[in-house]
């Protein structure tokens, strides 16, 4: 559907995929010299793609690559970019950019509530509420805990200084360990991801999803990790060997896990994961703020004003590296 049609037929047409028509209008709205069209399913996306200079979409239909011949610009409406990254050696010149920095306080939300949900063991209580049984129990202070993140991008970072304010001990691993992170004791490279492994009472993993990372944590690390440790996957589910995990929850290698991604997704009826006393499992949401299509229209407000003006976009990603 063509939500607005300026005059100019040389207009710079950009096609918005799974967004309602407001957002066209708004975007008309905001800058009327480009010419706006929406498409709401794969029909009219294939009919449309063709005519397209720049795509807003929360994935890449790699699938519709080849009719996207006009296509200069691609703004993911996610932060992780790998629907694109099977098809990266094609796409030349394409410049792509995420919303990166946008989710960063919703997932420390989640992932704090995960990690005190799982350290007063809430899924105990839950179980004891289901049967009227009044069970008290100690706990330890969650302060002087160690929480490890893998991946301390703006969700990352987000999420350690989360973890200080609340007294505990943060370490964390990036590719760039020159410069310090507020609320990070301990940077350690990539390489050094054992270590911070043995150290962690909760492992975050906000990893984004490439070569590298995909089944970084798999049988092996998970025996470095303590018995009485938590994981927590905010990332991606190829990031873990899902069969792995399931072996070590099974066995006591860790304690427990809070899941929001998996492998596949719906997480299958038949997995062994949905049933787990020392599981939690959410649909895919922690970034998903009520008003997620609003913030990620101001971000592609702003860059396309450069993209017009032929100023540097915000968050472009570098194609080499996936993020």
């Amino acid at each position: 559907m063509t939500s607005s049609m300026p005059a100019d037929g040389n207009a710079v047409t950009v096609l918005l995929y799974g967004f309602a028509n407001e957002y066209a209008q708004l975007i008309h709205k905001r800058i009327p010299e480009v010419r706006v069209l929406t498409a709401k399913d794969a029909a009219s996306l294939d009919e449309q793609i063709g005519q397209a200079d720049v795509l807003l979409a929360h994935s890449f239909p790699a699938e519709f690559f080849n009719k996207a011949r006009r296509l200069r610009w691609f703004q993911c409406a996610s932060a992780g970019i790998d629907t694109i990254l099977p098809i990266q050696d094609r796409i030349g010149d394409l410049i792509v950019t995420n919303v990166r920095g946008m989710h960063g306080e919703v997932m420390a939300d989640y992932t704090m509530a995960a990690v005190n949900m799982m350290h007063w063991d809430f899924p105990r209580f839950m179980r004891d509420q289901s049967r009227k049984e009044w069970q008290p129990r100690a706990v330890t202070p969650l302060a002087g805990r160690t929480l490890g993140v893998v991946g301390l991008g703006s969700i990352g970072a987000a999420i350690a200084r989360r973890g200080k304010s609340f007294g505990m001990k943060v370490v964390g691993s990036k590719r760039d360990v020159t410069g310090p992170i507020v609320g990070v004791d301990t940077i350690f490279p990539p390489e050094g991801i054992a270590e911070l492994l043995r150290l962690s009472d909760f492992v975050v993993l906000t990893v984004p999803l490439v070569p590298e990372t995909t089944r970084l944590i798999g049988r092996e690390q998970l025996r470095l990790m303590r018995r009485t440790a938590i994981l927590v996957n905010i990332a991606r589910g190829p990031v873990v060997a899902e069969s792995d995990l399931i072996e070590a929850l099974e066995s006591g290698t860790i304690a427990g896990a809070v899941l929001h991604v998996f492998e596949r997704e719906p997480l299958p009826a038949n997995s062994p994961l949905w049933t787990m006393q020392n599981v939690i499992i959410t649909p895919h949401l922690a970034g998903w703020m009520s008003d997620y299509d609003d913030r990620v229209l101001e971000i592609f407000s702003d860059n396309l004003h450069s993209f017009l003006e032929k100023k540097p976009l915000r968050n472009v990603v570098d194609m080499k590296r996936g993020y």
